[in-house]
């Protein structure tokens, strides 16, 4: 079959985005099963945003890029529904898959209930350990490794005070139902802490929360930080239009965040995460890897990226130029 990534899949559905959408992608290599068949990947993605998307891609791009042998049997979005995920991660395991791809913390833990013996790579997981998915980051002890998308938070602070420096206070947004969102929080209350900054937190359970708790914001805060949490992201238009309609600034966790409205982030490239998931898959699928003993991924600080909105930054009257 042809290879299709989940962007081509919604442009064939002029752009819909059911709660499971299908998707069966074929790799044209000769590496297969012992039997010859091709392996039986399943995917599930919480939910449709920019950067996890962009994971997404990778992780087909770089499965196509490897020449395997493959089927991606199921290619399901759980549209931000945890139950949904459930059902998602039984069906893997009713299928029978070689090997399931999990893109975000709910996706992976899902995943993870359902299945002890199915290899599980997981990706755009900000903390596989302190999410009680592995033993540790470096020997993760089960079914369960995969690629961090850990931002780079104090970086991202050393940004925020050369382009704020008389800024005092900081507000923290994310939500309280995602536990990698609060390893992000603490990281920038540290963070902020380094640089003798006050922070006030408002959270959100749900993007319908979004409009409400930042207009609250207003007024109360010098500038705004937004990590990569999945229901921010999901929400990002809407959060810039609220801040840069009031002038308040926002930093970033990630490239896309700024994309919609954001001001600025030092980010990671989600695409280079999926594949780095997929090179994994590689080396368990035909390598006889053990994820028990595969220690997570991480990119490095040099491949991260300085990204700025320049219409954000005129509309607030922000001099970009201080950054270099």
């Amino acid at each position: 079959m042809t290879n299709v990534t989940r962007r081509d899949a919604l442009a064939l559905l002029g752009g819909s985005m059911a709660a499971f959408g299908l998707a069966a992608c074929g790799g044209s290599g000769d590496s297969g099963n012992d039997d010859g068949a091709a392996y039986k990947i399943g995917i599930l993605q919480l939910t449709q945003h920019e950067a996890l998307d962009a994971s997404h891609d990778g992780f087909v791009d770089g499965l196509n890029e490897s020449g395997i042998a493959y089927e991606i049997v199921s290619d399901l979005n759980a549209s931000g529904d945890q139950s949904a995920c459930q059902t998602a991660a039984q069906q893997f395991v009713n299928e029978g898959d070689d090997l399931i791809l999990a893109i975000a913390t709910p996706a992976v833990e899902a995943c993870a209930g359902a299945t002890e013996e199915i290899p599980i790579i997981g990706t755009a997981v900000t903390d596989f350990a302190e999410s009680g998915l592995i033993e540790s980051n470096d020997a993760p002890g089960g079914n369960i490794t995969g690629s961090s998308d850990l931002t780079p938070v104090a970086e991202q602070f050393e940004l925020l005070t050369q382009l704020f420096p008389e800024a005092k206070t900081v507000g923290i947004l994310y939500s309280s139902s995602e536990s990698n969102s609060e390893i992000q929080a603490q990281m920038a209350r540290d963070a902020a802490a380094a640089h003798d900054l006050e922070t006030v937190d408002f959270t959100v359970s749900n993007t319908n929360d979004i409009q409400s708790v930042v207009e609250s914001a207003i007024g109360k805060i010098d500038v705004l930080y937004c990590p990569t949490d999945n229901t921010i992201a999901s929400g990002m238009a809407t959060v810039a239009q609220i801040c840069n309609d009031n002038g308040l600034p926002t930093v970033c966790g990630e490239e896309n965040m700024v994309n919609n409205g954001g001001l600025v982030s030092y980010s990671i490239d989600y695409y280079e995460l999926g594949k780095r998931a997929a090179a994994m898959a590689v080396e368990i699928l035909t390598g006889g890897a053990d994820p028990a003993t595969m220690p997570i991924e991480h990119l490095a600080a040099d491949e991260c990226t300085l990204v700025t909105n320049e219409e954000t930054a005129t509309t607030l009257g922000v001099d970009l130029s201080v950054l270099g």
